[in-house]
């Protein structure tokens, strides 16, 4: 059973901006880049399981930083196969880097990029950054691990700062000079990772994630500068709306009457970093491959905007983070689809158990990327591979790569 939510003012700005010229588009192929999460592979999604042929650049998330301000492997057992006695789950021989390179021989196309920091490991991000001893010691720690320890493998690196300045865990360090500073440790990264390709003869990428949230102030001069250094950003737009107490989207594409927080979703995301001097083929624009779920939500009709718990006791299926494969799997018939035709995006919405959940669907996803065409944008990020159900990946390779 599908319900239709209402209004339609949206739609207009979307035909519009369909119709705008797609130039871009007609220099250069649109990337599809996927995050692999290491850790999938405790749950059987091993680095063998990327459907590579429908994607342009696969990033292994993620390596770590130590104390001391030097790029580390992530899980060594399970990165490298460097166990030294103990038994991993997911262990193979070589690890999963092995089977990345397996995937890369098997489809010569695929870039892989491994990818430093993310949610859990940006603690020590602010002191790698500054000074310019640190910043030396941090890229050339990176370079030595991985290009020299795994040659032919990475192709370039992703820096996943979650976040400069402030937010991210609460054990993370920050500065206020965070921005700045963040912007001279990627000229650092350029600037050896150049050296590094004028010897191996080749030109390494260099990428980094960027966060949607407006509370995260974006300085032109600091954006400027990092346009210029970087091969694209990866922009996070989700996970909008996983703090609070009231039912509100993962990834909206667009805000909607009365939208409580109309600063916070992907449209207005992609035009703020474009007036902080991004240029729009340098944007990856994200795209999740999860939904989020709220549980205890007291409503007659849609449960939109409607106050509810965020966190699940541990029994509630579907509060929380959850995958759009589980949705497709364990998806209960009680929960009702639901579509905003203003934020172009679905949720779901089960009024017995009082369950709530906002996601993307090819539906919404090929809206998105109809935005993409539109606004000439590099492409779209994913996050995370394994979240998909078979369905998601190639509808976005029809829809971008196919000719």
């Amino acid at each position: 059973m599908v319900a239709r939510h209402r209004r339609l003012g949206p739609l207009l700005v979307l035909l519009t901006l369909i119709a705008q010229p797609t130039a871009a588009f007609s220099f250069f192929t649109p990337r599809v880049v996927g995050y692999y999460a290491s850790w999938t592979a405790y749950g059987g999604y091993s680095p063998e399981r990327i459907p590579g042929g429908l994607l342009t650049h696969v990033i292994y998330a993620f390596a770590n930083i130590s104390d001391d301000g030097r790029v580390i492997l992530g899980d060594a057992c399970l990165d490298a196969g460097r166990c030294e006695g103990r038994y991993s789950a997911a262990q193979t021989p070589g690890g999963s880097f092995a089977q990345m390179r397996k995937l890369k021989n098997q489809y010569p196309h695929l870039k892989i990029l491994i990818a430093i920091g993310g949610w859990n490991w940006s603690r020590n991000f602010s002191d790698a950054a500054l000074s310019a001893e640190s910043r030396s010691r941090f890229v050339s720690s990176a370079l030595e691990l991985f290009l020299d320890q795994w040659p032919g493998l990475f192709d370039g690196f992703d820096l996943d700062w979650e976040y400069p300045v402030a937010g991210g865990r609460p054990e993370n360090r920050y500065r206020p000079d965070d921005w700045r500073n963040y912007a001279l440790l990627i000229a650092e990264f350029r600037r050896q990772l150049d050296a590094r390709g004028v010897a191996d003869s080749r030109r390494y990428l260099l990428t980094v994630a960027a966060p949607a949230s407006p509370a995260h102030v974006l300085q032109k001069q600091v954006w400027e500068k990092i346009d210029a250094l970087v091969d694209w950003v990866n922009l996070m737009t989700y996970d909008y709306h996983t703090a609070g107490g009231m039912t509100h989207f993962n990834a909206p594409l667009f805000a909607v009457t009365d939208d409580p927080a109309p600063d916070m979703n992907v449209h207005a995301t992609v035009q703020r970093y474009l007036a902080a001097g991004l240029s729009a083929e340098k944007i990856s624009m994200g795209l999740p491959f999860f939904g989020h779920g709220f549980g205890g939500v007291q409503s007659d009709g849609d449960g939109l905007f409607e106050a509810a718990k965020q966190h699940s006791s541990g029994t509630e299926w579907g509060v929380g983070a959850v995958s759009f494969r589980e949705l497709r799997r364990h998806r209960k018939p009680t929960l009702t689809r639901y579509w905003h035709p203003e934020a172009q995006v679905p949720w779901l919405f089960d009024r017995e158990a009082r369950i709530w959940i906002s996601y993307d669907d090819t539906e919404s996803i090929a809206r998105k990327l109809d935005y993409v065409v539109s606004q000439a944008l590099g492409g779209v990020m994913i996050w995370e591979l394994s979240g998909d159900d078979g369905s998601l990946l190639p509808a976005i390779n029809r829809r971008l790569l196919s000719k």
